[in-house]
């Protein structure tokens, strides 16, 4: 039996430009930030996994022999197992393993999603699956389809992807999944945790049902309304019959869409101009407050402070109802994460990090 150890890693991430956009088969920009989940295991000398998860207080055993079954909803870390299994993947042997995370639960960060991007790539590399483990597109796919397709969540592909390959993406859905690596922003984020706790799957649920209908409603008289090529012009002009509440989610779509746009010419740019990145992410959270309503006055709150202390912009992150936000901070992050702490936040001072990292050791 080997007696190496194995540390598996993958980071949190923030999502710059296209919030509640790649369920919608629209473009997003995401970066990676420098929070992670580690999953470190060392081999047991019988066929049973012993996980240790000390941030939730839980603990979980099996011998995965067989299917798994679920034995509450969302059941990751046994889906993952499950997926494993039906690839062909064996475990020779079992595994006592502990999982720790420094990004926050529940907050928008991806959280849930860099934890399953983390095992999945432990779990393959431990079950003979090293050439797909060594792929982290292929690990993105697998964990994607264990978190959302295995329990036919409302969840888009942008969290995995961004986990597993880290940096700053670009990633195109319609057409065909494409991902283009862009250069980083310069210097530091500041996130901030609004400590006001969320419903990931309801609030994901709802902005994207009131989408597809609104484009369902305006199809029944314009079969030819299509979300990637409506501007906003034809938009106005063809909605207003449309009851607000899904009016303003799908106009808020058309914006989101137009200002990742903006936003890529950024990051083609020869040189990257801070002030427009800050003044589109401004943008961006206006338009996700105002039209598609998944900020709180608490977010508020935290991104004024941030901004008038000397971050150049910023928006809420994930699918909002509370969790995180954050800020560009290029220049006295420091100062910009005590306003949001004045706040009752909790800052955390981040930079664009890289993707799954795996490593052997004694």
């Amino acid at each position: 039996m080997e007696t190496r150890k194995l540390r598996v890693s993958s980071p949190g991430r923030i999502c710059l430009f296209g919030e509640h956009q790649d369920y919608l088969d629209l473009d997003v920009m995401a970066a990676a930030i420098s929070l992670r989940f580690q999953v470190e295991g060392k081999p047991r000398p019988d066929r049973k996994f012993r996980l240790n998860l000390p941030d939730t207080g839980e603990q979980e055993e099996f011998i995965p022999e067989g299917e798994l079954p679920y034995l509450k909803p969302r059941h990751y870390l046994r889906s993952a197992v499950n997926l494993i299994l039906r690839l062909g993947g064996r475990f020779p042997h079992g595994w006592e393993v502990d999982m720790h995370g420094e990004i926050p639960i529940n907050a928008g960060t991806s959280s849930s999603s860099a934890m399953v991007v983390a095992w999945m790539g432990f779990l393959l590399e431990v079950s003979g699956q090293q050439k797909l483990a060594a792929d982290p597109e292929k690990v993105a796919e697998l964990a994607h389809r264990a978190e959302v397709l295995e329990f036919r969540e409302p969840g888009g592909k942008m969290d995995h992807y961004t986990s597993a390959l880290g940096g700053t993406l670009w990633i195109q859905f319609s057409g065909g999944l494409k991902i283009t690596r862009l250069s980083s922003p310069p210097g530091t984020f500041v996130l901030g945790d609004s400590l006001e706790k969320k419903d990931t799957t309801g609030t994901l649920g709802s902005v994207r049902e009131r989408v597809t209908a609104g484009i369902r409603i305006l199809r029944e008289e314009n079969p030819e309304v299509d979300l990637k090529t409506i501007t906003e012009a034809e938009f106005l002009q063809l909605s207003r019959k449309l009851p607000p509440e899904i009016r303003n989610p799908l106009h808020g779509a058309i914006l989101n869409r137009d200002l990742t746009k903006e936003g890529l010419r950024i990051f083609q740019a020869e040189t990257f101009d801070q002030e427009e990145f800050g003044r589109l992410l401004n943008e961006h959270q206006k338009v996700l407050r105002e039209l598609v309503g998944i900020s709180t006055p608490k977010i508020d709150r935290m991104l004024r402070a941030a901004l008038e202390q000397g971050a150049l912009g910023g928006k809420i992150n994930g699918s909002g109802g509370g969790g995180c936000m954050f800020v560009y901070a290029p220049v006295n992050p420091e100062k910009v994460a005590r306003a949001i702490e004045e706040c009752g936040g909790r800052p955390y001072l981040v930079r664009i990090d890289s993707g799954l990292r795996m490593e052997q050791f004694s």
